[in-house]
């Protein structure tokens, strides 16, 4: 399933839909030019247990290296990810 992004000016989010159904997000907040805070994540129960939220995260770090931003996950289900895949810590926020 593919990844979509959305952006407005503070906001924007990586999401997984299906026909007009949204399965998963993951919503995140600007916070100047250089930094995303992600601050939400939700997946469907259709997705729940096949990675889906962490291909979310996968989609902001690519996103964040391209574009030389660096995120702060306040999201928990993010955080976890983040702790456990080192080869992330690139973009992080510290």
């Amino acid at each position: 399933m593919d990844i979509r992004h959305q952006e407005s000016q503070s906001k924007g989010a990586f999401y997984m839909e299906e026909g007009d159904i949204r399965l998963a997000e993951m919503s995140y907040s600007r916070a100047g030019d250089k930094l995303l805070i992600i601050d939400h994540t939700e997946v469907s129960d259709v997705l729940k247990g096949k990675g889906a939220g962490k291909q979310l995260v996968a989609a902001a770090v690519d996103h964040a290296r391209r574009h030389n931003l660096k995120i702060l996950p306040l999201c928990p289900f993010a955080k976890s990810v983040f702790d456990r895949v080192t080869e992330w810590q690139d973009v992080l926020d510290r």
